[in-house]
């Protein structure tokens, strides 16, 4: 039996009268409601197992169970009646209390039932019709409020499974600070060493995991090679100071006496490169070079300067009178003598300046070219390097260069190879392509060697004949591959058979241009063709495809036939007749 909502305190007399305002209509709305309630309640309880109905039956008088049934029926009805009223009671406090607080107490009953957000009306039912606040609302009002509640609390546990979901990937994280990740770490180390810790095991899918590493591992590669950038420049800054504090090092100094001097300073050894340091004390030199020629910039423009201004002092004397003509004259002379000198200074100064101009253009056209040699030499061995570990790495055709490149980064050369990304992947698809080549090679001079094969074999034939030959299993574990490269061999060998046929028509003499209408006049002439034709091997070859031979044969008999007769030895050619 429902029990009524507990009801507020009401006089008896306001009772009376609300329950007066209650329309026959309504109620049997109510009646009809409840009734529709109770039956899909009662459709969800679990029915009786049929072995238990067996057994039952089978101990009980026909008029026992007949009883039972009448005893069911009446208890359903009292069951019918007390909702009813539990229905017309919860209606009369429904026009009491606002809906407002109605409305709340059906959500709170909804959370303490523990209501699934991802399901329906008609699946939840069952543990919310029997309680008092069940009634607090209408139909209608019930679903509208379930709906409702249901969204929301199904959008509330996104929102906790996302924040619960990133509260596991900071800690992921912070597993992985602890762990000093480096560059060249692999996941299947990490996973090994760290699979019992629970902030790796709340990651529930293992790709996620190696997804979230991989993205943990390109900041630290991108912090190391930030670090490594910095302690590089570091480095090239302490080498440069070493050399300026080398008071004998000037524009003409030779790195092969340099470098004796200073080898001994721990500056000098941080380089780690011997290629490195020459480059670097170059640059030295080359700065120097270029204060020397902005000093010499500034004693040009402080000579010009001084000479403008004996020039402005020489026309203001030339406007003063002069007192004595014999002064005059030696004045003249004196100036004269000193603008000849000034001019040929001025010539002797540009003559040099022109001369160390070109030996400066030749010697850094030299330098430039000694510089892109050293590059290129630089590059090819980098070259070399990588192939030579691709050689001993990968043997495999059919691995991929994302595969591949964790395989690689774990040996040394890796790193001795400075390549770019790009050029390093076309390597290796260059190296894999070469490795299919040969495996191909190696695949088809098995067949060619295996004298049962012929164009009319199938692969399951073939394969029979050649699996145990390691050249087989070599080529590709995939068998389809192995049929599919099969088909392309049959395919070329029968081009290369039509071709040979092609060329015994040729060299058959008997077949001249009217050799088609002797076939079309006589068959039996065919026949004998095709008899000559057999003494060859190059036209057994197609005994599998009969009708296609003798299609190529009379295509060649009709291009013949369109030809005519070959000309005379002695004719010349349409070319030179027409001349």
């Amino acid at each position: 039996m429902v029990a009524s909502p507990p009801e507020t305190a009401q006089s008896t007399s306001q009772t009376d009268s609300t329950n007066s305002t209650i329309s026959t209509t309504e109620t049997q709305a109510v009646k009809r409601e409840i009734q529709d309630d109770m039956e899909v309640s009662v459709a969800k309880k679990p029915k009786l197992d049929s072995s238990t109905k067996g057994a039952t039956i089978a101990t009980t008088p026909t008029t026992n169970m007949i009883d039972t049934k009448d005893s069911d029926k009446k208890q359903i009805d009292i069951g019918k009646e007390a909702a009813m009223e539990a229905e017309v009671r919860a209606a009369q406090q429904r026009a009491i209390v606002p809906l407002e607080i109605r409305i709340k107490s059906f959500r709170e009953m909804l959370a303490e039932k523990e209501v699934s957000a991802f399901s329906t009306w008609e699946k939840e039912l069952h543990k919310i019709v029997f309680d008092a606040r069940y009634l607090l609302l209408t139909s209608k009002e019930r679903k509208q409020v379930f709906e409702k509640y249901v969204k929301e609390r199904a959008e509330e546990e996104r929102r906790e499974k996302r924040n619960k979901m990133k509260e596991r990937k900071d800690e992921y994280r912070k597993l992985m600070e602890e762990a000093n990740l480096h560059g060249k770490s692999s996941f299947g180390d990490f996973a090994q060493k760290y699979g019992k810790d629970e902030r790796f095991k709340n990651i529930e899918k293992m790709r996620e995991r190696e997804s979230l590493f991989n993205e943990y591992l390109l900041e630290v590669r991108k912090r190391e090679k930030d670090e490594k950038a910095m302690r590089r420049e570091q480095v090239k800054r302490d080498f440069m100071a070493m050399l300026r504090e080398q008071s004998d090092i000037d524009r003409h100094s030779r790195w092969s006496e340099t470098k004796k001097k200073i080898d001994s300073d721990p500056r000098y050894k941080a380089v780690e490169s011997s290629t490195t340091r020459e480059d670097w004390f170059r640059e030295y030199v080359k700065i120097l070079k270029d204060e020397r020629k902005r000093d010499k910039e500034k004693e040009r423009e402080r000579k010009d300067r001084e000479r403008r201004e004996r020039g402005e002092k020489e026309r203001e004397h030339k406007q003063e009178p002069e007192s004595e003509e014999g002064g005059e004259s030696e004045i003249d002379n004196d100036k004269e003598k000193e603008a000849k000198d000034l001019e040929k200074a001025a010539r002797v100064e540009a003559s040099l300046r022109e001369r160390e101009k070109e030996v400066q253009r030749t010697l850094a056209v030299h330098l430039r070219d000694r510089d892109n040699e050293r590059e290129q030499h630089k590059h090819d061995e980098a070259v070399q390097h990588f192939n030579a570990l691709l050689a001993d790495l990968v043997r495999n055709s059919e691995l991929v260069w994302k595969e591949a490149k964790r395989q690689l980064r774990k040996d040394h050369r890796w790193e001795l190879a400075e390549l770019d990304r790009e050029e390093k992947e076309k390597l290796f698809n260059e190296h894999i392509e070469q490795l299919s080549k040969k495996k191909k090679e190696k695949f088809r001079e098995l067949l060619n060697e295996t004298i049962e094969v012929t164009l009319s074999s199938s692969w399951k034939e073939v394969r029979k004949l050649i699996k145990d030959d390691p050249r087989y299993s070599k080529f590709s574990s995939s068998e389809k591959k192995c049929e599919r490269e099969y088909k392309e061999y049959i395919k070329d060998k029968l081009q290369s058979a039509k071709a040979d046929i092609q060329e015994l028509l040729q060299e058959t003499k008997l077949i001249t241009h009217k050799s088609l209408s002797t076939v079309q006049e006589n068959e039996s002439t065919m026949k004998e063709l095709e008899e000559i034709l057999k003494k060859d091997r190059r036209y057994l070859v197609l005994d599998h495809i009969p009708d296609e031979r003798t299609e190529l044969v009379m295509s060649y008999l009709e291009e013949l036939e369109k030809r005519g007769p070959p000309p005379p030895p002695t004719a010349s050619e349409p070319s030179r007749r027409s001349k």
